[in-house]
């Protein structure tokens, strides 16, 4: 952003001597200070206004007494309103932004700042104030530059991945805790102990178990992440899908005493979507659905197609009869590491990143994830994925 700053500086300076005639001997001596003194100010302004209007972030012009030049859409955007000719304190009376437009005057150097801006609901604003110098010191004269540039997601993002290694740090450190105080108790007490030991060791195995899975979804995570911006380029079809998670998990079904059936799509079912991707997003849903279901209840897999010509869905829809999940839940069921029950999902083996996979493959396929849910009925997840524009046949 201050790299575009300083070339705006230096391109405002050349695009005001391109405003001077030809003829005139300013242009000859080459001399920005000499030439912008006797530019009319109009002039200068129309320059100003002409340059800001073409940079991409927010950009206001001062004078010396901080009265406001010029302005761009951008800054426009960011501020309820903008004065032209009015102090700056009526477009904002952040002091962060006052107290660097005056040490700006005071030193003659770049200063930068951040706020936030209320009007825009909280967004973070990264800024610089610059001396715009050769312009003179008349009054009404430009003096400042002030440019801003929104990084709001950015500081989400940096948030986001700040929590992403804690979360990830936590989930970690758990099962290596319990790995080393059972490592200590079969060198110690339990050394001699064969029935402690046998016991120890297994839970040991189950703890080891859980960091593989955890670290095979954070992989899997990442790899979906890399390749957000690339669309699936192959065919996929959902019904062989929904048919291969329900063929995966059949034998775990009858293990829980569950029934688990699959109803496929009487017709076509096919996407432009990666298979392996898909079959994960599938599994993850069945597996959830398999452990938070019912004892004994019903899980079934079902392939529908929604919507019309233009805007036609393949549905995999996961429902099960169980307890269900409270509406205050429902909206951050894909965030990663959210979990309804901490304890309850840790028992079972969950690390809390299923429903954060299933969303990025559905959104790297320009699908969505939805999720209906009633306490004590059960729960509905549906990954929507676009149908194909015209049936195309299956890779061989």
């Amino acid at each position: 952003m201050f790299k575009s700053l300083i070339t705006a500086v230096r391109e405002l300076q050349a695009r005001l001597l391109s405003l001077m005639p030809s003829s005139s001997p300013y242009v000859a001596v080459g001399a920005s200070e000499t030439a912008s003194n006797h530019l009319p100010r109009p002039s200068i302004v129309s320059g100003i206004q002409s340059l800001i209007d073409g940079l991409p972030d927010a950009a206001l012009a001062l004078d010396l007494d901080a009265r406001v030049l010029a302005a761009n859409a951008s800054a426009r955007v960011m501020f309820d309103t903008i004065d032209i000719g009015g102090l700056i304190s009526r477009t904002s009376r952040n002091p962060l932004l006052t107290a660097a437009i005056r040490t700006c005057l005071a030193s003659g150097e770049r200063v930068p700042f951040e706020l936030m801006v209320p009007q825009l609901g909280e967004r973070h604003l990264d800024g610089a104030v610059t001396r715009l110098k050769g312009f003179g010191d008349q009054p009404g004269m430009p003096a400042l530059l002030i440019v801003l540039q929104d990084i709001s997601e950015r500081e989400a993002l940096a948030r986001m991945r700040m929590e992403f290694i804690a979360n990830a740090s936590h989930e970690l450190r758990t099962p290596l805790t319990a790995l080393s105080g059972f490592i200590e108790t079969l060198r110690g007490p339990a050394k001699n102990d064969d029935v402690k030991r046998d016991r120890f060791l297994g839970i040991m195995a189950e703890q080891a178990q859980r960091m593989s899975r955890l670290i095979d979804d954070l992989l899997m995570l990442s790899r979906v992440e890399m390749r957000a911006h690339l669309a699936p380029t192959t065919i996929a079809d959902l019904n062989l899908i929904g048919a291969e998670c329900v063929r995966i998990f059949a034998a775990q079904a009858v293990t829980d005493g569950t029934t688990l059936t699959f109803e496929p799509f009487a017709s076509s079912a096919l996407v432009q979507g990666d298979h392996d991707e898909l079959i994960q997003a599938g599994q993850n849903l069945v597996q959830n659905a398999l452990k938070y279901g019912r004892p004994g209840g019903h899980v079934i897999v079902r392939v529908l197609r929604s919507g019309g010509e233009a805007t036609r869905m393949v549905q995999l829809s996961v429902i099960d009869d169980g307890a269900g999940i409270a509406a205050e839940h429902l909206p951050r069921l894909t965030e990663r590491f959210y979990r309804v029950s901490t304890d309850t999902s840790r028992e079972k083996g969950g690390t809390g990143l299923g429903l954060a996979i299933v969303k990025h493959i559905a959104t790297r396929h320009g699908g969505r994830v939805e999720v209906l849910s009633v306490l004590g009925q059960g729960s509905t997840f549906t990954l929507s994925i676009p149908a194909t524009a015209v049936d195309a046949p299956l890779p061989v």
